[in-house]
């Protein structure tokens, strides 16, 4: 699977979790909602330092984003 499909997919499920629209997550990382969604459908590649900015606002470590699930 496309490491980029991954992190969106993760993304995503964090993000629904914790009850978050695209828009605050996009405004909490000082992304672009549009970038976020992009990120979500797979098409963005994100830096380590968007994981990072990501994975702080959903809680989770940065390791977790590009994780296959069990």
């Amino acid at each position: 699977m496309d490491i980029k499909a991954v992190v969106g997919r993760n993304v995503r499920r964090y993000r629904e979790q914790k009850s978050i629209s695209q828009e605050e997550l996009a405004f909490d990382t000082d992304l672009h909602r549009t970038y976020v969604n992009g990120i979500e459908r797979g098409v963005r590649n994100p830096t380590v330092l968007i994981v990072g900015k990501l994975a702080v606002v959903l809680g989770v470590e940065p390791r977790k984003l590009p994780e296959l699930e069990d």
